[in-house]
């Protein structure tokens, strides 16, 4: 099937500098992308991922249950 996808103009000379870099054509590239993000899919179904929390100083994470209640919702 063809489609048509909108990439920017910076990612999509990234996409083919890579895959000329790896040997691929940049419809070959897109398309493994495409299935690994749909493998991963069916492999994380229901499987529950730590939240991401952004700190100012990495590798540094100060909290207390006052701060994670603030930036988790909890039912």
């Amino acid at each position: 099937m063809r489609t048509t996808v909108d990439i920017p103009d910076s990612l999509y000379r990234a996409l083919k500098k890579k895959a000329a870099h790896e040997g691929y054509s940049l419809k070959e590239l897109v398309l493994r992308g495409v299935e690994l993000q749909l493998r991963a899919n069916q492999n994380n179904r229901g499987a529950r991922r730590a939240p991401v929390i952004d700190s100012r100083k990495p590798g540094r994470l100060d909290l207390d249950n006052a701060k994670i209640y603030e930036i988790i919702s909890f039912p």
